[in-house]
């Protein structure tokens, strides 16, 4: 399906859209994505209000360093994580669509542009040289056995924040396989939603299959992204889908979420990009030993749901 939308794609493009295309900026025909952040622990395809919020969980490790170190006992960890799911949606009026490339093995990393779609002629550009912006973004190829594909590095960042605004714990998530991974709670509401047929159907069924050239490190180009009306998400069992709190003092705080940080990838809407929750924290038996120990595992409470805004607490 990659190579028939890609295909369907150049044949419309060849004769309106090359790499030198005007930037997008000054293109008011070509249609924008805009990401949405969901609330953290909040289920891809949900509202956001916190009764929903539920895709998260404290989980004390043995092995502080581990990607994805199985829950145990407080009595034998040594580090607490706050793991929670975190999602991702497109509600703009184009989808986003990402194409890295790199020309030989030799490099490790593939730089990405970003294709937009064409408002006037329903058209989508086909590979990486049509795409009409570069980015500052890049993919590389993640070896551990979870994942083994493409990743768009520094798509996504989490943090913890005092209720005074200082970041308390910030995250180790390395990259991101974009797809359609679950439709957007509102979906109705919004104007370009693929249908059944022509160029964003083809491109949203190659997003719904996209493992991101999944087993093939020799890749010389990837394709990622998100359509109108769907989005991406991560559950809290994926490696570092969490934060180590093991020395969080008790408390209250945000946790936020926030896409496109940097916003190296254009939207027509940059405002509801970090989307928070606030909890509590406490210790019911005292803070970790300062040999390690951890007498019980703290209590964590969600107090609030803010989607779209960076602060709740």
């Amino acid at each position: 399906m990659l190579k028939k939308f890609a295909a369907l794609a150049l044949v419309a493009l060849s004769a309106t859209v090359s790499a030198s295309a005007p930037r997008a900026e000054a293109a008011p025909d070509l249609l924008l994505p805009d990401l949405r952040q969901a609330p953290p622990g909040c289920a891809g395809g949900s509202s956001g209000e916190l009764p929903l919020c539920t895709a998260w969980d404290v989980c004390p490790v043995i092995d502080p360093a581990a990607p994805n170190g199985r829950c145990v006992a407080p009595s034998v960890a040594k580090a607490v994580r706050l793991r929670f799911t975190s999602a991702e949606e497109n509600v703009g009026d184009g989808p986003l669509l990402l194409y890295g490339h790199r020309d030989s093995t030799k490099q490790d990393t593939m730089t990405v542009r970003q294709a937009l779609r064409n408002g006037t002629d329903s058209s989508i550009p086909g590979s990486y040289a049509a795409a009409q912006r570069a980015t500052g973004a890049f993919t590389y190829y993640e070896p551990a056995l979870a994942h083994q594909h493409w990743h768009l590095m520094n798509f996504e960042h989490f943090a913890l924040v005092s209720r005074q605004g200082k970041t308390v714990v910030t995250d180790r998530k390395n990259g991101f396989c974009l797809g359609d991974r679950f439709a957007v709670h509102d979906a109705a509401r919004l104007n370009d939603v693929p249908g059944d047929t022509g160029p964003d159907a083809d491109l949203a069924e190659t997003l719904r299959e996209n493992m991101c050239r999944h087993h093939e490190p020799t890749a010389l180009d990837v394709l990622e992204g998100i359509s109108v009306g769907a989005g991406d998400d991560y559950k809290y069992t994926v490696d570092f889908q969490w934060l180590d709190i093991t020395h969080v003092p008790a408390g209250t705080y945000d946790l936020v979420n926030t896409v496109n940080a940097d916003r190296t990838l254009l939207e027509t809407d940059y405002g509801n990009n970090s989307s928070a929750v606030a909890l509590s924290i406490s210790w019911p038996q005292g803070t970790p030993a300062s040999d390690g120990t951890i007498p019980a595992a703290p209590i964590v409470r969600l107090l609030r749901s803010c989607p779209g805004q960076p602060r709740c607490a």
